[in-house]
């Protein structure tokens, strides 16, 4: 690397693009140590600031993470978006095949030895004697009245304790009056939907890869949902507006299933974007499970006018609770009140009641950090078990989340590997379950779930499978 190569004023920028292409060659491979800041700063005759801030923009996208006395460590390869996507059409004229509606309820049945399956955390490590301790103190104090019928939008004691969480752990002032309680993302998406369905938008654009569940909800809403690609920088916002999209939802603080996180000038673009008319709902996916840093702050803390916000307990507690939140712009808030009291008339009240008593007690920090210890030593042991049995693929997002994706070269087919995988009793997604437009092949690898040895045995299998 030459610094003489930058541009004026550009060396941090410089510097990033310089390894972030080392780590896509394999010139730095996944677990290499990069050199300190200072050692760096003195071979390249740089600032140590410059380097610091390369450092901190490779950690903030998820390709390298500290590891305290280790030093700076590779992590997960840049995403490069496929030959002719990032720079064409947004729609090819040929698209992947969409699996079924069933497809994960089939999943689910399905028996495995060990199931790798994204987004399931560790229900193990539900914090029963907390969640026995807050009900209990509920019950105590609740009055006759308040088994009835409540307000759609959610208790006052739940909205209070979520906008709380959400200004010391998201960086966003809400007013709890303004928080409408969900039954989960999922539920959040389709009243958002049948909103703006309403209003005369019929398409939400969507991130590629992205989440074909929150597709699948999308579209049977009525909503279409054209792919704009994702690349090593998160969503690709000039494809954004050349789509002509007027809404779109993303995952910025950890996308899925790549795990990018969009890079400060794509949030500036998408700001700008969001700021000329244009809406963004926004899918906090996994933002709380960051191993490396704190959480980039959330969109919504930024531009409120223009950002449906949406978040849940899912994966941090368990999805079959089935609450979440959502944080409406002022415009859309009596609609989506009135979809949600339409859809149930509101979620249970006790299991939020409780919820909030954990929030305000501190339960819920407590528990958010234990996970992030045993989250991370899982997270390192997948890494390990790639880098020996699986040394040519690539891996992504490894800086937070509950999952890794592994890319592999174009000839395999992933939905055929994961099918044979499961015949040998591991249970994950192909990657292009994910995809509406072409991709490299890959599986997207739950670790929240299972202990190390699992892991590194399913990982075993996973190879054996590969090369058979």
């Amino acid at each position: 690397m030459n610094p003489a190569d930058a541009p004026p004023g550009g060396l941090s920028d410089w510097l990033t693009e310089s390894l972030r292409a080392a780590i896509s060659d394999g010139r730095l491979p996944i677990g290499s140590r990069l050199p300190s800041t200072r050692l760096l700063a003195t071979e390249l005759r740089l600032s140590r600031g410059v380097v610091t801030e390369a450092y901190q923009r490779l950690t903030e996208d998820g390709h390298v993470a500290g590891r305290g006395r280790a030093g700076t460590v590779v992590v997960a390869v840049p995403v490069v978006a496929e030959p002719g996507v990032a720079a064409g059409r947004i729609t090819p004229p040929t698209v992947v095949p969409e699996p079924g509606l069933d497809v994960f309820d089939s999943l689910r049945a399905a028996p495995a030895r060990i199931d790798l399956t994204p987004g399931v955390p560790d229900l193990a490590a539900f914090p029963r004697a907390a969640w026995l301790r807050a009900e209990r103190a509920v019950l105590s104090d609740l009055e006759s009245s308040e088994f009835g019928y409540g307000d759609p939008s959610g208790t006052p004691a739940l909205r209070r304790a979520v906008a709380n969480w959400l200004a010391r752990n998201r960086g966003i002032a809400a007013d709890p009056d303004d928080l409408i309680v969900v039954a989960g993302v999922s539920q959040a998406i389709g009243l958002v939907a049948q909103v703006l369905k309403d209003r005369g938008i019929d398409e939400i654009a969507v991130e590629d890869p992205g989440s074909l569940g929150s597709r699948q909800h999308l579209q049977n809403w009525g909503m279409h949902t054209p792919p704009i690609p994702v690349d090593a920088g998160g969503l690709q916002v000039d494809l954004l507006r050349e789509s002509g999209a007027r809404a779109v939802m993303a995952t910025p603080a950890h996308h899925f299933p790549t795990g990018v996180v969009l890079e400060g000038e794509r949030r500036r673009e998408l700001i700008q974007w969001a700021a000329e008319g244009g809406l963004i709902i926004e899918d906090d996916y996994d933002a709380e499970h960051r191993y490396d840093r704190p959480p980039v702050p959330a969109l919504r803390a930024m531009l409120a006018d223009q950002v449906i916000y949406a978040g849940s307990v899912s994966k941090l507690l368990a999805p079959s609770l089935r609450i979440g939140w959502m944080l409406p712009p002022p415009q859309y808030k009596d609609a989506l009140i009135g979809m949600k009291r339409l859809a149930d008339l509101g979620n249970a009240a006790l299991p939020q009641l409780t919820l909030a008593q954990l929030m305000e007690s501190g339960e819920l920090e407590r528990q958010l950090r234990f996970l992030r210890r045993r989250h991370r030593t899982r997270r390192d042991a997948m890494v390990d078990a790639i880098s020996n049995y699986l040394p040519t693929a690539t891996v992504h997002g490894a800086a937070a989340g509950l999952h890794l994706t592994i890319t592999f070269d174009d000839t395999l087919n992933d939905v055929d590997l994961a099918a044979r995988a499961l015949q040998k009793g591991i249970k994950t997604h192909p990657l292009s379950w994910h995809c509406q437009l072409p991709h490299a092949p890959g599986l997207v690898l739950g670790y929240a779930a299972r202990t190390p040895t699992e892991i590194t045995e399913a990982i075993s299998t996973i190879a054996e499978v590969t090369a058979s």
